[in-house]
């Protein structure tokens, strides 16, 4: 594909809270998605090379953690996979039109300008009105899907409604419906990773994941203890200072300091 539509709501929604290299990395591997229309390869080290990705190893294997889903192929994206599977339809369809000599041309109707006539080039002596019919008593009347009421998902057993909602909420804006066989993975997963349902949802939830795999949660869970604590020396208080925006006092003591940037922690 040497384009694609680019929705500025849906990515606001979706990227809020990365950072801006995650962001950089995210939009490149979608970049790339489209671009090969192919899914990344488990195989990453020619794809960090190619996108020039080699010093944010750590932030790519993030991004591909939460944004895509590892299959047999490769990591899919299930958004980029629908958005190409529409290209290529719409593309075989031009080409049978195209075949048929093109669209039919419309004309105006003189003596009723609110009726359209189709003409086919195939055969002149069809045509084709676009105006509609009256209803008969015989005929059935169309139903408005406005009118249906979407079924209610059911909560999962062990899971509250509010994480269930939740989480149903990060899905939906990844266009990624809620399926049996969805629940099941997510429920093999969470077993493995000696986690509760629920327990799984909400990690889903905090880092706006679609799916859930055991390896996935034991990272996670490894890079947060790895990662040191913001108080632990005068110089990662500072750096947290500065990032909420907190400036020291003149005066004001490291401990000091620290105290009062707990008050918005």
């Amino acid at each position: 594909m040497h384009y694609y539509k680019f929705n500025i709501a849906d990515w606001h929604l979706a990227t809020s809270h990365l950072s801006l290299e995650e962001e950089i990395v995210y939009f490149k591997l979608i970049n790339f998605y489209y671009d090969t229309e192919l899914p990344i390869p488990t195989e990453t080290q020619s794809v960090l090379r190619r996108l020039r990705l080699k010093g944010n190893t750590l932030i790519f294997k993030e991004v591909l953690q939460e944004f895509f889903v590892l299959e047999h192929d490769g990591w899919h994206h299930k958004r980029c996979d629908d958005e190409i599977l529409k290209y290529h339809s719409k593309a075989e369809v031009n080409r049978q039109v195209g075949k048929l000599g093109g669209r039919p041309k419309k004309i105006n109707n003189i003596e009723n300008p609110e009726i359209t006539t189709m003409v086919s080039e195939n055969n002149p002596q069809i045509t084709l009105t676009t105006n509609q019919e009256p209803l008969t008593k015989n005929q059935e009347p169309r139903t408005n899907i406005n009118t249906i009421a979407p079924k209610k998902v059911a909560t999962p057993e062990g899971v509250s409604d509010l994480i269930f909602k939740d989480y149903l909420e990060v899905r939906k804006a990844k266009k990624a419906k809620w399926t049996e066989t969805a629940l099941k993975g997510l429920v093999r997963e969470a077993e493995k990773a000696k986690m509760s349902l629920e327990q799984a949802m909400q990690m889903c939830c905090e880092r706006n994941w679609v799916g859930f795999k055991a390896e996935w949660a034991q990272d996670s869970i490894k890079t947060q203890e790895k990662a040191p604590k913001w108080n632990e020396t005068p110089k990662s208080i500072e750096d947290k200072g500065r990032e909420l925006g907190i400036p020291p006092i003149r005066g004001e003591t490291i401990g000091q300091y620290e105290n009062r940037l707990k008050n918005y922690i």
